[in-house]
């Protein structure tokens, strides 16, 4: 019978660090999930506003050094990310492709224009900036049309504005749930010991003596937990990199150890923390009241 208790005991124990690991790994991977995404937030806002395109269209008088020139001074600007010249030749392949039908055949002549796109750095794809680029492009003689969907670029500062606010708040609710789900299941854990902190204490061990086996092994629980979560965030990071090359996440080495860093710091103080008021709780009870 003893043999029977001691492996029941033993599987209740089990079952009790299993919940308490699983506990801590999930809370602490959706943290340093949403960690990674508001420490990468700015990339992602401004890979999405890096793809809204500029074109800049000249016109006939434009000879080939003038385009040429205009090329070197867009390579040389700190605002363009990129630039490609597109012909009126290429420009009129691309509508024949798109539309089925060649145009110029019934126009006997080609109407459109030379021109170049151009993707702005995220920096700069907001309304102020993005004016004066255009201001200082239009500036050119040569240059007869700057073409940019404005609508589009106030709408993406002000919804990037609005994720931002949400994405803090829901931080820190998650954060709060985060401590108050590993509170509880430190406590449960602690829970089934009562009686032995009470036989400790009764017998005259100190209070700092009786919870200091409670607190490591907490916070070996904790480490257990925060490394399989930072495990999963490693995985998490490269496939979303995979998805999302543009981005390099996986490559921003201080922006991902930093997150890693704090998961593992968020499981071992919230670990103490909890394991320490939860002994202090059963260490104050009267024995009466452990039953």
């Amino acid at each position: 019978m003893a043999t029977s208790f001691e492996k029941y005991q033993k599987r209740r124990l089990i079952s009790s660090y299993f919940s308490v690991i699983l506990s801590i790994f999930l809370v602490l991977f959706l943290l340093g999930a949403l960690g990674l995404f508001v420490i990468n937030s700015e990339k992602i806002s401004n890979d999405f506003k890096e793809n809204i395109p500029m074109s800049v269209y000249f016109n006939d008088q434009a000879n080939d050094s003038i385009l040429k020139a205009f090329g070197t001074q867009l390579t040389a600007s700190n605002y363009v990310k990129d630039q490609s010249f597109v012909s009126k030749d290429d420009a009129a392949k691309k509508h024949k492709d798109i539309i089925g039908e060649d145009f110029m055949e019934f126009l006997g002549f080609n109407p459109l224009q030379n021109s170049y796109d151009i993707h702005l750095k995220g920096n700069y794809v907001v309304s102020d900036s993005i004016k004066e680029i255009e201001s200082n492009i239009r500036k050119n003689p040569m240059v007869t049309e700057v073409i940019y969907d404005k609508q589009l670029v106030d709408l993406v500062n002000e919804n990037v504005k609005k994720i931002t606010f949400w994405i803090l708040i829901v931080s820190g609710v998650l954060a709060f749930v985060a401590m108050l789900l590993i509170n509880s299941s430190l406590r449960l854990s602690i829970h089934s010991n009562r009686f032995i902190i009470k036989t400790m204490q009764m017998v005259g061990a100190t209070k700092s003596f009786i919870r200091k086996p409670f607190i490591w092994r907490s916070i070996k629980l904790g480490l257990i937990g925060s490394g399989l979560a930072i495990a999963a965030l490693i995985g998490l990071v490269y496939y979303v990199d995979g998805m999302f090359p543009s981005l390099g996440i996986a490559t921003d080495y201080l922006s991902t150890g930093i997150v890693l860093a704090g998961v593992l710091l968020v499981g071992i103080i919230i670990t103490w923390i909890s394991t320490f008021f939860a002994t202090q709780r059963f260490l104050n009870l009267r024995t009466d009241d452990l039953y």
